[in-house]
């Protein structure tokens, strides 16, 4: 098994999960320059977090445009498993691999903090091996993470199951307190239809070891594991 971790100008949490599935889990992972366009070698790619291209024009509008991102359709159209983490999400809804957008937040400011988020549910390769209704504590880094979408397109998503993560309270209540970034309905992460690709604003992998003061996210790197070894 081998999992890449896409690197743009402007990526820097890729070394965090490098060393999440390398050092963490013990998982055989590579970096790869956006200008890569074969990516057939890869079970599984992760798109992590940063200021790709310094977030010009809109955050994730360039990156999701570089060569390798036709690569990376290809795999999620094979049905391997795509995450991509805050600046990631952003660049898989830039590139139409997932619906919404992520726009500037609430409180116009960058906010890095910790949050609340409950897992809506469990049937997709990255949360099998959490509990649906199961709280986490997971952070969130970010300036641009306010989830939209039109309202057929939120009616699609509830509908599909496709809502994965929502921000909460620590007692698992989704209020407008516990919504960082006024996101539509508390949204949090989201897959596409087939599920095989997940955007999540948060980032687990700064909640992967309890020196960090929560391993919540580690989970989310077993369940796409898992599912890579079961396949």
């Amino acid at each position: 098994m081998s999992i890449a971790v896409v690197q743009f100008g402007g990526s820097n949490c890729d070394l965090d999960i490098i060393h999440v599935l390398k050092d963490v889990l013990g998982v055989d992972a590579e970096l790869v320059w956006y200008k890569e366009e074969n990516l057939d070698r890869f079970d599984g790619i992760v798109i992590p977090g940063g200021f790709s291209y310094g977030d010009y024009l809109r955050a994730g509008a360039i990156a999701a445009r570089t060569p390798i991102m036709n690569s990376v359709k290809k795999q999620a159209d094979a049905g391997k498993p795509v995450i991509g983490i805050c600046n990631g999400f952003q660049v898989l809804t830039e590139s139409g691999l997932l619906a919404g957008a992520l726009t500037t937040n609430n409180y116009p400011k960058f906010r890095c903090e910790c949050t609340y988020l409950r897992v809506e549910t469990t049937d997709t390769p990255f949360t099998s091996m959490f509990r649906k209704g199961e709280i986490l504590s997971i952070p969130i880094a970010h300036m641009e993470g306010n989830y939209y979408a039109d309202e057929p397109t939120l009616a699609a998503l509830e509908r599909n199951d496709q809502v994965v993560f929502r921000y909460v309270d620590k007692s698992g209540n989704a209020t407008d307190e516990a919504n960082p970034n006024g996101s539509r309905e508390n949204i949090a992460g989201i897959v596409s239809q087939r599920k095989n690709v997940l955007g999540m604003m948060p980032h687990p992998e700064r909640a992967s070891e309890e020196v960090l003061g929560s391993s919540d996210g580690l989970k989310v790197f077993r369940s796409m594991v898992e599912y890579i070894s079961n396949k």
